[in-house]
């Protein structure tokens, strides 16, 4: 039988293991990514290496999350993540230029290459033909060190498209399609690989979108084929030198399929407040909206912003709705200048925002209390917005400028025959504010603000773990609950001390208070604890305060790899019953440390009320030995 392509590239890359679904592996890392709210960190992990340059084909670090600089720690780190990309060899993408994730499809992304990410949304650029991953800062620095990375082998999962997308029905629809039939945990442990006739009805940012909220699914990463779609984008990027053909053999063997009738597709809304809560637009009709945004790494290229102007040139925005837009990079905001949509947008009444992540990670544009806003985004996790009471709802670029234009939520289908939205026929390519990395890094001064602390020391664990349950959690818990976002606590991302007074500020303001008097504890949690960003804040911060393990009913991929990175053990409850018998405050204990582990299967007691439970340690013998060492640094002997 032949080959998917997602088999393809990872044999091509392999370093160990095999390619059996469920296998522990490691593959080769190409090209790597960072943002600033997660690179610092990183490269803090990087440099603690002692190795002088990146040993990737390309490093790239962009500046996308933190552009709102309210005090003097933000523009610090920027010079800091600017002079560090120019001692080590890493490309450096400045303010202003736009979101990683558009930007890197626009001018790197490659068929066929590696790239890992410290973003949860890396997979972007799967629509490229690439194996795009999300991971843990700590995982991208060792990948920049020339390491592999090292995973579970996925299933992969053959989404079939067939025909072609109904008028006002776009890409957006598609992955809330997915996220409808499969929820929030259907993807975890699986690469959804994307094929049939439909495929080549989508341009390449249509692609990159449903690329990017497979994320939402808890999926490794999701992938298209490289076609002549492909190379057309490739083409008018200049870059047509870096197209290859990649597809599945005609025969390729799947774990699963999936079709989707896309002609059969209406417009669709992920309500509050989680990405799989869909519905049908039109079942929403007549409920009111304060605000609109469009914009985020999800939908915020050329052709998302020219669906909108279609929509609203000539006409005016309902008075009740505040509107804005946000374009994914500076080649987009270029483009909409210069052909005058950027004009008929401010003119129907858009504010105009910055080329970068802003809202979307609570960086301004806060709704008003108890607002409803629709948004172009992946998540719409409660509070994520920076306003506890908002109901955010996610919805594709044309659902959303129709319903700017009637001030209710609104389906654009009745707007009737759709334009033809086409890609310009040339690009002016202005690569100047993407700074390439010094020819004389001897000679470059890492330049390091206030805010940057090193990073803490991970001890070696004992033989005996005990400890409070600090506290008890549903299902769903997703890392902006554990570690949020916004304005306030973003900037504090290079200083672990100042951001883990934040840990669960949003559903215990004591946490971090508590946690210290006590000196560390358990987590209890539900299932697909973790869920969402790759933030490895979510664990390093927890660790600073004394967490020693979380024990749920499940974890989210990457959230389960940032625990094991910072020596905080993730067990699985063996009998979900006993998830019930634990409450917070009860005393935990585990004792025989070190070779219970090994075992895979730990005896946990339950000391305030005289019980014992089993949890399960699925773990392989590298991340045994990452727990024993007290880090993946540590394990790795790159500390110091």
């Amino acid at each position: 039988m032949g080959e998917n392509l997602t088999r393809k590239i990872i044999r091509k890359h392999l370093v160990s293991g095999e390619l059996k679904a469920g296998s522990d592996i490691s593959i080769k890392i190409d090209q790597t990514l960072t943002q600033d709210a997660t690179g610092t960190l990183a490269y803090l992990q990087f440099e603690a290496m002692k190795i002088l340059r990146v040993k990737t084909e390309l490093s790239v670090s962009y500046v996308d999350h933190n552009t709102l600089q309210e005090g003097f720690e933000n523009f610090d780190d920027h010079l800091f993540l600017q002079s560090f990309a120019a001692k080590y060899g890493i490309y450096f993408s400045k303010p202003g230029n736009g979101i990683c994730h558009q930007l890197h499809t626009e001018r790197f992304a490659v068929p066929g290459k590696t790239l890992l990410g410290s973003d949860s949304h890396t997979p972007t650029s799967g629509g490229m033909g690439m194996l795009a991953i999300g991971a843990g800062g700590l995982d991208v620095a060792l990948a920049m060190s020339g390491e592999a990375f090292n995973l579970t082998m996925p299933k992969v999962v053959k989404v079939e498209l067939k025909g072609e997308l109904s008028a006002w029905v776009s890409a957006k629809d598609v992955i809330l399609e997915l996220l409808k039939r499969l929820t929030v945990k259907g993807g975890v442990g699986k690469v959804f690989e994307y094929s049939g006739e439909g495929v080549a009805s989508l341009e390449l940012p249509d692609r990159a979108t449903i690329c990017n909220m497979g994320a939402e699914l808890g999926a490794t990463t999701s992938i298209f084929p490289s076609d002549a779609v492909t190379k057309a984008f490739l083409k008018l990027e200049k870059r047509e030198k870096s197209w290859v053909e990649l597809l599945a053999d005609n025969d390729a063997e799947y774990d699963e399929t999936i079709v989707i009738e896309l002609a059969g597709l209406v417009p669709l809304a992920a309500k509050p407040h989680s990405p799989d809560n869909v519905s049908a637009v039109s079942s929403l009709k007549g409920v009111k909206v304060n605000q609109v945004i469009v914009g985020s790494c999800t939908n915020s290229s050329y052709r998302d912003l020219m669906a909108v102007w279609h929509i609203v040139k000539g006409k005016k925005i309902s008075p009740n709705v505040s509107f804005a837009v946000a374009p994914g990079s500076r080649q987009v905001l270029e483009l909409l200048a210069r052909n005058g949509v950027l004009a008929d947008l401010i003119k129907a009444g858009a504010r105009i925002l910055e080329t970068a992540c802003g809202p979307c990670i609570g960086m301004g544009q806060a709704p008003c209390s108890g607002g409803v806003t629709l948004r172009t985004f992946n998540r719409n996790f409660k509070g994520r917005s920076g306003t506890a009471d908002a109901s955010v709802y996610l919805v594709s670029p044309e659902t959303a400028a129709y319903s700017a234009l009637l001030g209710e939520i609104s389906d654009p289908s009745a707007l009737g025959v759709m334009p033809e939205i086409k890609l310009p026929a040339a690009l002016e390519i202005d690569d100047s504010l993407i700074l390439a990395p010094s020819n004389s890094p001897e000679q470059v001064e890492v330049l390091r603000g206030p805010n940057i602390k090193p990073l803490p020391d991970f001890k070696v664990p004992g033989e005996l773990i005990v400890g409070n349950v600090l506290i008890k959690l549903g299902d769903n818990i997703t890392t902006d609950d554990i570690m949020p976002a916004g304005a306030k606590i973003l900037p504090l991302r290079s200083n672990i001390p100042a951001i883990s007074q934040f840990v669960f500020s949003r559903l215990d303001k004591d946490f971090a208070k508590k946690a210290l008097e006590a000196g560390g504890g358990f987590i209890v949690g539900g299932t697909n604890y973790g869920q969402g960003s790759s933030r490895e804040h979510a664990a390093i911060a927890p660790k600073y305060l004394g967490v020693k393990a979380v024990i749920a009913k499940s974890f989210a991929r990457m959230h389960f790899a940032n625990l094991i990175n910072f020596g905080i053990l993730p067990l699985v409850f063996a009998d979900e019953k006993d998830y019930e018998k634990v409450d917070a405050g009860d005393v935990l204990k585990i004792e025989n440390y070190h070779s219970q582990l090994k075992t895979g299967l730990l005896t946990v007691s339950n000391t305030a009320k005289g019980f014992e439970f089993k949890a399960k340690a699925a773990l392989s013998e590298r991340q045994v030995s990452i727990l024993l060492a007290g880090s993946l640094l540590n394990a790795a002997g790159k500390k110091g």
